[in-house]
């Protein structure tokens, strides 16, 4: 990796642990915002390490430099990183190859620490020294600690006395709710106080003043001027929608949804801002997200369909693998329905990512999935579901060959022909039962190959019945010369098996109503055979009155 490479990297990995900083204050470690921050902030530092094993940043006041190259500068006290760490003595910390996640993790931690708090018991270093990193090393001047050990509070002071003097948001926020309007809202910059005003006032009254506070936020998306004012809104955005799913309020979330989507496709929006608008969508998506959205859907709340349906129309394709997950966990018929619907929706979009699912441990989920394939319909379901004919649980091989048979594509014959020797019976009329679904010359071929095969004559009455009850929808000549052929068949060995064929195929002209076969059926009412009987009378009965 070339200096200049190093440089930008350095300066990417400096971001990513600003912005962790303000994630972390906002979000608890159970909030999928909380986690993608690690996994974006560790992505950073794994790409610099793949080229050197570590990074190191001069501090001073102000500035962070790497390998000499200024890469930070901030001239504020409020969110500054390098006063963060130059406050308490820090002169120079470098990060090793093996730094973990768990140590980024905890490290993030370190940096998040509070230090307007009234009372700080540790400074930065105590903590470092505490949590005793092993791929974390750092400088610190032990003549700034011992001789100017008033720096620190003095500058917790200034910083107190700014946020007192200046919190102008936090008044702004306030006053809005005890106006008609908000006129000439005055737009100030975001503060990590700032966030936790905003989230205790939803908390507080979110149905009376979740309206107002979306207009607000939205106001400081127009007025942003930098990436991290933009990350900002979309923190905020995310958090009133998962506010809004944990209280049963979808009407909330897609109000957002829907004025999101407005400021996307609007001229007057800077291209970072549009870009990073676009991570609520994506935030719909994420696993935690979609837990608290089935959690929701079990909890016995009704949803309204066309809010539900209008809600999942925003989600993205990341959204289907967490639904597959919890298509399994949910326990209502109501739940399992709603998500059932909303596969269908997003697979269409991602058909491979929703075939993973046929791979899922769960017999019913697979079962699910299969049925949620049928119903997109695409053609390149075929090749994922051929291979669940397979399948060591019979509901699911049933369910697949339904699918196979609704789908109907060429493809499917081998597999379909093939299911003829399972030993279960049910999968046997299965098959029977997706080619007569098909209605082609080639699926009613290979349901006349099976009937005229010597194993068919031995099966049991009730499968024979089957095969010529779907023989029944094909009403041509070919269909009813075999009918007749068989029904006029006499035999002297094996005449129980033969009066089921002729019964057999009695029931199927009858189904058929052809008016042709009344004279041959007409001469086997007075048959011994009881069955053969029963089922000629039928067939006369349904051909000459309908029934």
């Amino acid at each position: 990796m070339e200096l200049l490479d190093d440089i930008r990297v350095a300066k990417e990995i400096v971001q990513a642990l600003l912005k962790a900083k303000k994630t972390f204050r906002m979000y608890p470690d159970t909030n999928p915002m909380y986690a993608k921050t690690i996994e974006d902030t560790n992505a950073k530092f794994r790409n610099f390490f793949d080229y050197k094993d570590e990074l190191t940043f001069k501090i001073k006041q102000n500035e962070l430099f790497c390998d000499s190259e200024q890469i930070y500068y901030n001239s504020q006290k409020e969110d500054n990183i390098a006063l963060f760490f130059f406050k308490d003595g820090l002169r120079e910390i470098t990060f090793k190859k093996g730094f973990s996640v768990k140590e980024l993790e905890d490290f993030l931690k370190i940096l998040t620490v509070d230090y307007d708090r009234e009372v700080l018991d540790d400074d930065v270093v105590t903590l470092l020294w505490e949590r005793d990193f092993q791929n974390v090393k750092y400088v610190v001047d032990e003549a700034f600690l011992t001789e100017d050990e008033d720096y620190e509070s003095e500058a917790v002071r200034e910083v107190k006395d700014k946020a007192s003097d200046g919190d102008e948001l936090s008044k702004a926020y306030e006053d809005s709710f005890n106006e008609e309007g908000v006129k000439d809202a005055v737009i100030v910059p975001l503060t990590d106080k700032d966030l936790h005003t905003i989230v205790k006032e939803i908390d507080k009254d979110a149905h009376d003043k979740t309206g107002k506070l979306i207009t607000i936020i939205f106001e400081m998306l127009y007025q942003a001027e930098d990436k991290s004012e933009y990350e900002d809104v979309v923190h905020f955005l995310n958090s009133i929608i998962e506010f809004s799913i944990t209280h049963g309020d979808l009407e909330t979330a897609l109000h957002i949804l829907r004025k999101t989507r407005e400021v996307i496709g609007g001229p007057a929006i800077a291209d970072d801002a549009r870009k990073n608008l676009n991570m609520v969508f994506s935030f719909l998506g994420f696993e935690a997200t979609i837990k608290l959205l089935g959690e929701l859907l079990d909890s016995g709340i009704e949803i309204n369909e066309k809010i539900w349906d209008e809600y999942v129309a925003f989600l993205d394709k990341n959204a289907i693998q967490p639904f597959i997950t919890i298509l399994g966990e949910l326990k209502s018929i109501p739940a399992r329905k709603n998500v059932i619907n909303a596969l269908i929706s997003l697979g269409k979009k991602d058909i491979q990512s929703l075939a993973k699912g046929l791979y899922d441990s769960r017999w019913y989920v697979v079962r699910n999935i299969i049925y949620i394939l049928g119903k997109i319909g695409d053609k390149v379901a075929v090749d994922y579901l051929l291979k669940t004919v397979n399948h060591s649980d019979i509901r699911v091989r049933k369910e697949g060959i339904k699918a196979l048979g609704e789908l109907g594509t060429p493809g499917v014959f081998p597999a379909l022909r093939e299911c003829f020797n399972d030993p279960e019976v049910q999968i046997r009329t299965a098959a029977a039962r997706a080619l007569g679904n098909i209605h082609s010359a080639t699926a009613k071929s290979i349901i006349l190959q099976r009937m005229t095969n010597a194993v068919f004559v031995k099966t049991e009455f009730s499968e024979k019945k089957e095969f010529y009850e779907v023989l029944s929808r094909w009403k041509d000549n070919d269909v009813v010369e075999f009918l007749m052929k068989t029904f006029r068949k006499k035999v002297f060995f094996k005449r129980a098996f033969n009066d089921e064929n002729r019964a057999c195929a009695a029931y199927c002209l009858g189904l058929m109503g052809n008016k042709d076969a009344l004279p041959l059926l007409h001469k086997a009412k007075e048959s011994k055979n009881k069955l053969l009987r029963e089922y000629v009378y039928s067939a006369i009965k349904r051909i000459e009155y309908g029934q």
